[in-house]
């Protein structure tokens, strides 16, 4: 077994660079075993590059290399295998740390890798069946913004009034609903009264597309030539559904009726 190990090879043995080992040697971390006294030149044993190995694990566990020089300085042989074990046990924690990070991460993952693959087929138009919907106007609102997302449906409970509020109640959900060049957002009802603002939509097959903002004039003019030219409709008024897509973002669905009242 080769004895002595030069400054190039040793740095390689422990994964580090050859200038940290000279750094080390510097401030009397780890000093080589042997160096020449005419050339300078330092040589590491293999019991040094164990050291070496030690000090570059105990940097990842965020000790300071003045802490990690004061262990390897103890006389005391069970005061440094205490602390050892006490590192270990703190970079079992910290894997098992990274490991439950890691695993949420990949979930995440899968979840936007999903949602990726759906909008990409939801890009294209396609054909869905909805049944009646009871929407609630905006009477003030007319583009989501991130401020009006963030506590959407209370907008709408306060539309309503007070004395009104435990008759009505909404789906978790946004969108904006556009009538002769008027657009307004709007709330899809689960519980209602009659009040200003109420709007049935009418049950029947939509034309559906989704998009993004700066997509969406150009995806619904095209989705309302499609209804006329391919479907024979006459659309009266257009929705664009709001869908969250990530953090702080979202898309639209966009749907245009072309008529039918029961499902197929």
């Amino acid at each position: 077994m080769k004895e002595y190990f030069t400054v190039g090879e040793a740095a390689k043995a422990a994964g580090m660079t050859a200038e940290t080992l000279r750094h080390y040697d510097r401030i009397g971390l780890i000093k080589p075993s042997k160096k020449d006294e005419w050339t300078n030149y330092r040589y590491y044993t293999q019991q040094d590059i164990v050291a070496l190995t030690t000090v570059h694990a105990l940097q990842q566990m965020d000790l300071p290399l003045q802490k990690i020089k004061e262990v390897l300085a103890y006389d005391d042989l069970q005061k440094i295998t205490a602390f050892l074990s006490e590192a270990e046990k703190k970079a079992d924690e910290k894997i098992a740390s990274l490991q439950y990070a890691k695993s949420k991460i990949q979930l995440a993952k899968t979840d936007y890798e999903g949602k990726l693959q759906t909008r990409k087929n939801d890009e294209r138009p396609f054909i869905q069946y909805y049944p009646q919907r009871v929407i609630l106007l905006s009477d003030t609102l007319k583009e989501p913004a991130l401020d009006v997302l963030w506590n959407y449906l209370s907008h709408f409970y306060e539309m309503v009034g007070p004395e009104r509020r435990d008759a009505f109640a909404f789906e978790d959900l946004a969108g904006v609903y556009t009538e002769n060049g008027v657009s307004r957002l709007f709330a899809v009802c689960t519980r209602y009264e009659d009040v200003p603002g109420l709007k049935a939509l009418p049950a029947g097959e939509y034309l559906c597309a989704g998009c993004t903002g700066e997509e969406r004039a150009r995806k619904l003019e095209e989705l309302l030539h499609l209804a006329r030219d391919e479907h024979g409709a006459q659309p009266a008024f257009t929705i664009q559904q709001v869908i969250v897509s990530g953090i702080l973002q979202w898309r639209y669905q966009l749907q245009v009726w072309v008529g039918g009242g029961a499902k197929k």
